[in-house]
C-alpha cells in the first residue's frame, strides 16, 4: 500500500480550516500530521471541533502554535488557511523548506504585486513568489498543478464565475466587454470572527449588497477572465449577503458575439453554447451542467465539491444568462484545495471529496 502523503493545516480555526480539517481527517492517501491556532494551541480537534470527536486521529491530534521549521518536519503538503497577508509569511519559509505549499488566501492569486496593492491595500509580502505560483482551478491549470511547488487556491466568487464564463469566451461565444455578475453568499464568507455585521440578529431576514463597486476578488476574476479572452476584461461585480449559512449563487449577464433576437438566431447560439459547456466539462467530475428546466440551487451543492451550472438564451434582451451554485467553503476554498492536493500527490481527482 501507498504510504500515505503527510499533510498540515497552518490556521485551522476558521471555517474554511474546519472543512479542510475534515476533509484530510477522512482522506484515504494521506495523514493529517499537524494543525495550527495560537488560539486553540494545546487543544486537541476534537474539542475544537466537537463533530469529528469519533475519528481517532482528531482525539490526538492538537493545535499547535504554528513553527515553519516544526511543520516542515512533520508535513510535506502543507495548507495555508489563512488571512491575506500572513500566509506569505509563512509560504517563504515552508517552501525554503521544501514543502509544497496550497495557500487559501488571496495571497498568490494574483500575477502582479502591483494590482495585489491596488485591491488589498498594501504591498505584497513576497513578490518574488508571485510568478512561480500556480493558480489552483484544476478545470482549466491541471497540468500546471501538477508540477507546482506553490498553489494559489481561488476564492469563491471567483470560482463561482470563472467556471462558467471561461469556455465561452475561450470559444469566443460572447463579449469580453460589458460582463455583469451577480452573487449571492452565505454567511460564513465573511469568515469566522466577531463582527457586529455577521451577527445573527443583524443577518437573519436580511439581504444586503457589499463590496461595491470594487471588491477584492474582481482583481482575480478580471486577471483570469483576460487571460481567457486574450484580452483586457473589466465586469460588472456586485455581492450580496444573505442569511444562509453557506453557498453561492452566481447569475450572469452576457452580450452573444452572434445575434439572437429571432428563433433561427436562438436556436444556432444555443447549439454553440450547449457544445461548448459539453465539450469543458463532459469529463470534469466537479462541474455539473444542467439540462432541461433546472436551474441551480445551493441546496444541491452545500456539503459537496460541485459546481451546478445553467443557461438561458433572452431573446427579448439579446443576451446569454449564465447562473451557477457551489458551496463557498467546498467548491469554493478547502475541497477546491484538497482537489488539487490530489493531482499534486497523483491520487484520484475525486479521492476524499
Amino acid at each position: 500500500m501507498k504510504t500515505p502523503v503527510q499533510v498540515a493545516v497552518v490556521g485551522a480555526s476558521g471555517y474554511s480550516g474546519e472543512e479542510l480539517v475534515g476533509r484530510l481527517l477522512n482522506h484515504p492517501g494521506v495523514e493529517l500530521t499537524a494543525v495550527t491556532s495560537r488560539q486553540n494551541a494545546g487543544q486537541t480537534v476534537a474539542q475544537i471541533f466537537p463533530r469529528f470527536a469519533s475519528h481517532p486521529r482528531a482525539r490526538l491530534l492538537r493545535f499547535t502554535e504554528p513553527n515553519p521549521e516544526l511543520l516542515a518536519k512533520q508535513a510535506h503538503i502543507i495548507f495555508l488557511a489563512l488571512p491575506h497577508g500572513v500566509a506569505a509569511e509563512f509560504a517563504v519559509p515552508l517552501l525554503k523548506l521544501g514543502c509544497v505549499v496550497i495557500d487559501l488566501s488571496a495571497d498568490f492569486r494574483l500575477r502582479s504585486a502591483a494590482v495585489y496593492k491596488e485591491f488589498y491595500g498594501h504591498e505584497h509580502p513576497a513578490p518574488d513568489l508571485l510568478a512561480q505560483a500556480v493558480y489552483g482551478l484544476p478545470e482549466f491549470y491541471r497540468e500546471r498543478i501538477r508540477g507546482a511547488n506553490l498553489v494559489a487556491s481561488p476564492g469563491c466568487y471567483p470560482t463561482s464565475i470563472l467556471l462558467p464564463v471561461i469556455p465561452l469566451l475561450r470559444a469566443g461565444l460572447v463579449q469580453p466587454r460589458g460582463i455583469i455578475a451577480d452573487s449571492l453568499s452565505g454567511v460564513s464568507g465573511a469568515g469566522r470572527k466577531a463582527d457586529v455585521d455577521y451577527l445573527f440578529a443583524e443577518c437573519n431576514e436580511s439581504v444586503r449588497p457589499y463590496g461595491v463597486p470594487k471588491h477584492r476578488h474582481l482583481s482575480e476574476i478580471e486577471q483570469e477572465l483576460s487571460v481567457a479572452a486574450g484580452s483586457p476584461v473589466i465586469i460588472q461585480f456586485t455581492p450580496h449577503l444573505i442569511p444562509v449559512n453557506r453557498g453561492i449563487l452566481t447569475t450572469l449577464y452576457l452580450a452573444p458575439v452572434a445575434g439572437c433576437s429571432s428563433a433561427a438566431e436562438v436556436a444556432a447560439l444555443g447549439e454553440r453554447v450547449a457544445a461548448c459547456y459539453q465539450q469543458a466539462y463532459a469529463d470534469e467530475p466537479f462541474v455539473r451542467v444542467l439540462e432541461g428546466k433546472a436551474l441551480p440551487d445551493t441546496k444541491n451543492v452545500v456539503g459537496t465539491n460541485v459546481l451546478e451550472l445553467a443557461w438561458r438564451l433572452d431573446a427579448r434582451t439579446g443576451r446569454l444568462i449564465v447562473m451557477s451554485a457551489e458551496d463557498n467553503l467546498v467548491k469554493g476554498a478547502s475541497g477546491q484545495a484538497v482537489q488539487s492536493m490530489n493531482i499534486l500527490g497523483g491520487f484520484p481527482e475525486t479521492l476524499g471529496l
